[in-house]
């Protein structure tokens, strides 16, 4: 690569590195986490009846901010919510809180929220719900053919993180894999992206960063990276300075060299 960097998905900078955030961005966000939002909240609701405790579910679109179909499966998400923009604790904390008002101590629905996500997580090993999003590899493969450093910043865990990219067989495209488990502080702050460019040791100022929701882009903002991508409906994005509907369109002509 050469030392001025690429221009990267219309940067008017040179672009070094590329940071993308995880969910919604790089997979399918509803697939994955609506598969999972649904053991989880389907086995507390069970749980919670057998002690003849309950959530109405007029109430479940609150818990995390997702939208439900006529069955009750999660089929999209407010990218404002608490599981798009949560870290992993805050969405447990979050649960943990309406078993509280179901009727349970804290300790008991501590104890509950946790069973709930032991349960979820064995049947996300047996199914591996993660599916990239249109145009994902084929992006990552120009951004590698062209020298391009990649990372992944995200609000997960980092061994969640990693797990996910190798069921998708996208781990091997990124140099750093940064969660909010090995910062002080999550997203909207500039922490993960401040620790992925001090292990690449490429400075933010030469950093694309890539997410689906405004907290990606404030995190960004703050950490001073030249340029932010959005990924999703036009206007939904209010931070991005360019939004994208799909990966397709930083294809063929989205990459330019210096």
């Amino acid at each position: 690569m050469q030392q001025e960097g690429t221009y990267v998905g219309g940067s008017p900078h040179p672009i070094q590195a590329v940071l993308f955030d995880k969910d919604g961005t790089l997979l399918d966000f509803t697939r994955m986490w609506g598969f999972w939002t649904d053991c989880v909240l389907n086995e507390f609701r069970e749980r919670l009846a057998a002690r003849d405790m309950h959530i109405d579910a007029a109430d479940i679109p609150q818990i995390w901010g997702t939208y439900h179909d006529e069955q009750g499966r999660m089929n999209g998400y407010d990218v404002r919510g608490p599981l798009a923009m949560g870290t992993m604790d805050e969405v447990y904390a979050v649960l943990t809180w309406h078993g509280y008002r179901a009727g349970l101590s804290w300790a008991e629905a501590k104890i509950m929220v946790r069973d709930c996500l032991a349960h979820a997580e064995e049947a996300m090993e047996i199914h591996r719900p993660a599916h990239p999003l249109q145009g994902v590899r084929a992006f990552l493969e120009q951004c590698r053919d062209q020298g391009v450093v990649m990372g992944v910043v995200t609000a997960d865990d980092t061994p969640s993180a990693v797990k996910h990219l190798q069921w998708m067989g996208l781990n091997s495209f990124f140099d750093v894999v940064i969660g909010t488990d090995l910062v002080d502080r999550g997203k909207p702050f500039p922490d993960m992206v401040l620790l992925a460019t001090e292990k690449l040791g490429i400075p933010a100022s030469q950093v694309l960063v890539i997410g689906d929701t405004d907290g990606d882009m404030e995190m960004a903002r703050a950490a001073g990276v030249a340029y932010k991508i959005g990924i999703g409906e036009p206007g939904r994005l209010t931070l991005a300075e360019r939004t994208i509907q799909s990966f397709h369109e930083l294809l063929n002509g989205g990459l330019a060299n210096d």
